[in-house]
């Protein structure tokens, strides 16, 4: 006898399920691997390895690098205190971690460059204080990114703090570990692997990040172009070829990152017995 869903109409939601990718995934997807095969090999094997290209590829993914490490890192710490502590204005904190979900990206790019450009409050200080230009260079990427990026790590990792069992940290505080062993034998292996979805997610979200970027960056050719606006470029020249070349190929190299992220994840899950 076989056994029955839980959830009733299986065959109507699993159709609903493949419509849905075929029309935003699949189809989208598929067009652009087509249109990819109207080039020749050494067409876009020069599109790809031209300077500019290059150089805008290492641009887009070593700020989202740079952006979701150190959006990992705070975070986490974000996301701890958040749960561990209570404090006045503990409700406002959680809806300013929201913000950047509901803010237009174009608008957040728009007060960075403007906070962070060499006549800015910020941008000014740090020049003339330290030497530093943030507008319209890779760093100002990096803000821009960490800015929207954030919220992810702090909302995938705060229900599984949440949901950290105290008494394990109580047992071994009693058996003498000290605070640094509870957190690094006991609470972070528990944790690590919610944090690197976020990490993933952050990362994700800065490769192909727009809106907030391309105010503070600049656009400069070598210096702070991005993927994304390079395949607008291309496309506003009526360039097609060029931009589905460059989109089929990030979308390749993210895909690889992200299967590679998912199976150190579910490595991680199967070695410390959550899987």
């Amino acid at each position: 006898m076989s056994k029955s869903s839980i959830m009733p109409g299986f065959r109507p939601t699993i159709g609903f399920t493949l419509i849905y990718l075929g029309l935003v995934v699949l189809i989208p997807l598929s067009t652009l691997v087509f249109k990819s095969f109207q080039l020749g090999w050494d067409d876009y094997v020069n599109i790809i390895t031209s300077k500019r290209v290059l150089h805008s590829f290492r641009v887009s993914f070593s700020t989202a690098l740079a952006a979701a490490l150190i959006a990992g890192f705070f975070g986490f710490i974000v996301a701890w205190v958040l749960v561990r502590y209570s404090f006045f204005g503990k409700r406002f904190f959680h809806a300013l971690i929201d913000f950047p979900f509901a803010l237009p990206t174009a608008v957040a790019g728009i007060v960075l460059a403007t906070i962070f450009q060499p006549s800015g409050f910020l941008g000014k200080l740090l020049a003339d204080s330290f030497g530093i230009q943030v507008a319209f260079k890779p760093l100002g990427i990096v803000i821009a990114l960490i800015f929207i990026s954030i919220p992810f790590v702090v909302r995938t990792v705060e229900p599984v703090l949440l949901e950290f069992e105290p008494a394990l940290e109580e047992a071994a505080s009693s058996l003498g570990a000290t605070r640094w062993q509870v957190f690094g034998k006991i609470i972070f292996p528990n944790i690590f692997p919610a944090l690197l979805t976020g990490f993933a997610l952050a990362f994700a979200r800065g490769v192909g990040e727009y809106g907030s970027v391309i105010f503070i960056a600049g656009n400069i050719p070598f210096v702070s172009e991005i993927v994304p606006l390079l395949i607008v470029a291309k496309l506003e020249q009526f360039d097609y070829s060029g931009a589905t070349a460059i989109a089929l190929t990030m979308l390749v190299i993210s895909f690889v990152l992200l299967m590679l992220i998912n199976m150190l994840q579910y490595w991680v899950r199967k070695r410390s017995g959550q899987l």
